[in-house]
């Protein structure tokens, strides 16, 4: 990958302008899983570290529900990679606007990749006609911001957690923000048949014992969609 020049430069500041909009969703969303991690038992740097690292909120706050029911690490780790697989989806797709980027640029974009990043790059990618280190830089710049803001959003929950009344539903909030989450892809009917799919089964095994109810749910929703996907084909 060439070094740094103007016009990339440019592409990243316009990618971390186009990404600021978005974190109206992101920093609610940081700030209730740092108060939720304090509130089940994690420390300060047991909460940053899986911020920084997993950089998923979707999978940590499933993956810290589990936590708080004592599930087994094999399936808190199975279920948040389940959770995350349309990671590889997007990786994918991805791929073919960076066929030169290099090995370390492509490693380090696995740590910045997430839904934001994804949709706001694939789009510029599709209207927008550059080089590919710009589309390289505009990747970075929203990836950036998008990391920063919910490290630090994070970090203001871990701060207020423990100063959040007792009496207040916290938890409840956590369904509104998956709520968020789906809403927006909920156009059509093939994802609205998946996401029933979904919360049905997680409902009906709601009880069944360290978050398995959630692996199967998940699994029969992505068979459901892959069938879906494979008639319309």
């Amino acid at each position: 990958m060439l070094a740094p020049n103007p016009t990339q430069t440019r592409s990243f500041l316009t990618g971390v302008l186009n990404a600021l909009p978005m974190q109206i969703a992101t920093v609610p969303f940081g700030v209730i899983f740092g108060a939720l991690a304090i509130e089940a038992g994690l420390s300060l740097t047991e909460t940053m570290a899986m911020t920084s690292i997993v950089v998923a909120g979707a999978a940590q706050l499933v993956a810290l529900q589990m936590l708080v029911d004592q599930a087994p690490v094999w399936l808190i780790v199975f279920t948040a990679a389940f959770v995350n697989l349309r990671m590889a989806i997007y990786s994918a797709a991805m791929a073919v606007y960076w066929r030169d980027a290099g090995t370390w640029p492509r490693v380090l974009a696995a740590w910045f990749l997430n839904d934001q990043s994804y949709a706001l790059s694939i789009r510029r990618y599709a209207d927008v006609q550059e080089p590919e280190q710009n589309r390289v830089a505009f990747f970075f710049g929203v990836g950036v911001c998008c990391l920063t803001c919910w490290i630090l959003a994070c970090l203001v929950g871990v701060a207020i957690g423990n100063r959040i009344p007792a009496d207040w539903p916290v938890d409840f909030a956590v369904a509104l923000v998956f709520v968020a989450l789906t809403a927006p892809w909920l156009r059509n009917w093939p994802n609205l048949i998946v996401a029933v799919t979904a919360g049905a089964v997680s409902v009906a095994l709601a009880d069944w014992a360290s978050g398995a109810g959630v692996v199967v749910a998940i699994s029969l929703a992505i068979a459901v969609g892959m069938l879906i996907r494979g008639k319309e084909t």
